[in-house]
């Protein structure tokens, strides 16, 4: 009986044993280390969900309410989320000058990373569309000429087939998306700003997104060809159409006069 004791083990052995081997081969670390990691990642959001109020309250709060509730100024922001603070900020389009049809795009008086505490205090009022990844607004690997395609029948209307920008109703306007940042493009397909139509993924799913950015990028950049000769800025067929009346109509006059005179020299002669 006494040999039987004697060997029996104590029940906090195994334990003891397990935390011996897990610290050993830095088992011990892995699998405390993902709780720290969470913590710490919570903690900075936390920061940055601080930093944005504080911007917030001297930048918008006059405009959007204490609590993004709105105002008579301003639209309710609970539920727009990080992409359109994004957007509007990171254009410079907020905060606005003065109030009209349409808010401008101008300098942005924002540095990045307090853009992204705005966003970060906005998206804590209420869920909303997340500003987009670079792998998501990256046209590398987009079908450009599905791009078009999606371009033409869902944004050309109002921005022109090339993304040149147009006119539209009671001094509202289309803008020009030559060298707009791919980034800016989705967050306005996702959020709709302003008078534009939303896009969200149940909607146009994001492939479809980047393929009408890789388009975009394609017919404004410098090694675009136009098949039709001159482009004329590609401004649609409106401009097309002033040049041909102000060149060609032009042409035939001074053609007329040249052959009015010289018919009138020969008969005097």
């Amino acid at each position: 009986m006494k040999k039987l004791s004697a060997r029996r083990r104590h029940p906090l052995a195994a334990v003891v044993v397990l935390f011996l081997a897990l610290a050993a081969t830095g088992g011990l670390y892995a699998a405390f280390a993902p709780a720290s990691k969470a913590q710490a990642d919570d903690t900075a959001q936390s920061l940055a969900i601080d930093e944005g109020k504080k911007l917030y309250s001297v930048g918008c709060a006059s405009c959007h309410g204490t609590g993004g509730q709105g105002t008579s100024d301003g639209p309710q922001l609970v539920g727009v989320g990080s992409a359109a603070v994004d957007f509007q900020v990171g254009t410079g389009r907020m905060p606005a000058q003065q109030p009209g049809a349409q808010v401008p795009k101008k300098k942005v008086i924002y540095s990045q990373a307090e853009i992204d505490q705005l966003a970060a205090y906005v998206a804590s009022l209420g869920a909303g569309p997340a500003v987009p990844t670079k792998s998501q607004v990256s046209p590398e690997g987009a079908d450009i000429a599905k791009g078009g395609d999606l371009f033409r029948t869902n944004c050309a209307q109002c921005h022109n087939f090339t993304g040149k920008g147009g006119a539209l109703t009671h001094g509202k306007y289309a803008p020009d998306l030559d060298g707009v940042d791919p980034k800016h493009i989705y967050e306005a397909m996702l959020t709709g700003p302003q008078n534009m139509p939303s896009f969200p993924d149940s909607t146009m799913p994001e492939k479809q997104k980047r393929d009408i950015i890789a388009y975009v990028k394609t017919v404004n950049g410098s090694e675009a060809e136009s098949p039709g000769g001159l482009a004329l800025g590609g401004l649609g067929p409106v401009s097309e159409g002033l040049f041909g009346w102000i060149f060609g109509l032009g042409g035939l006059i001074a053609v007329a006069i040249w052959v009015a005179a010289h018919t009138a020299k020969a008969k005097k002669s």
